[in-house]
């Protein structure tokens, strides 16, 4: 199964791209200009131009799943969240469905409630909060994950689901990574929202 990566150049998806390449989980990762496309190719696996404000519709193409692991970024402003984190969340449910594209797995945040979030983050987590919702209402089969607070620190290869047994709300990318290729391998995956922190069950584990 090819999976088409949505946010390949970021944090986690860099880090998804080469475990996938190390691995050889077939994957085609989305990039939005050649400097991106550089990188990408340079670890070996497929790279296609695609640009969530703009054209992708091309990028669906042959791929059976998706990762939506973008995102707009801090410095952006309010217009970025929506075109990013919102409508081009939405575009890429719709775009799945188009092409008949079987399972979809949203990367989100672990606290979607923008009235206890800092004010700052207030946008972004409506942005989140609507894109899960308009995935979950779709015929999709779906998962959306909800990473803690997220850390460069190495992974450990072990995670927590159940936020009461997490020692801390941190996770590191390497881990959210490695949790996203365990499940893109399985042939069947439930529907639901799964809680991805750093703990003391083996990944596989813990996704069970």
């Amino acid at each position: 199964m090819t999976t088409l990566i949505i946010g390949a150049n970021g944090k986690i998806g860099r880090r998804l791209c080469e475990q996938a390449a190390r691995k050889g989980h077939p994957v085609r990762a989305m990039a939005r200009n050649e400097q991106q496309k550089a990188f990408l190719d340079s670890i070996g696996v497929e790279t296609v131009m695609g640009d969530l404000t703009g054209q992708m519709t091309h990028a669906f193409e042959g791929c059976d799943q998706v990762v939506f692991t973008a995102g707009s970024g801090a410095a952006t402003g309010l217009d970025q969240t929506l075109m990013v984190d919102l409508n081009g969340a939405m575009r890429a449910v719709d775009l799945a469905r188009e092409h008949g594209i079987r399972r979809f797995f949203m990367v989100s945040t672990l606290h979607t409630d923008p009235l206890k979030g800092p004010e700052k983050l207030q946008p972004y987590l409506v942005a989140k909060r609507a894109a899960d919702a308009y995935l979950q209402c779709s015929n999709l089969e779906h998962v959306i994950l909800r990473p803690g607070r997220l850390s460069d620190e190495a992974g450990s290869g072990h995670i927590e689901t159940d936020p009461a047994r997490a020692a801390t709300g941190d996770v590191s990318r390497d881990n959210v990574a490695t949790a996203l290729l365990t499940l893109l391998a399985r042939k069947t995956t439930a529907p639901g929202e799964i809680v991805l922190l750093d703990g003391d069950r083996p990944i596989e584990q813990a996704l069970e």
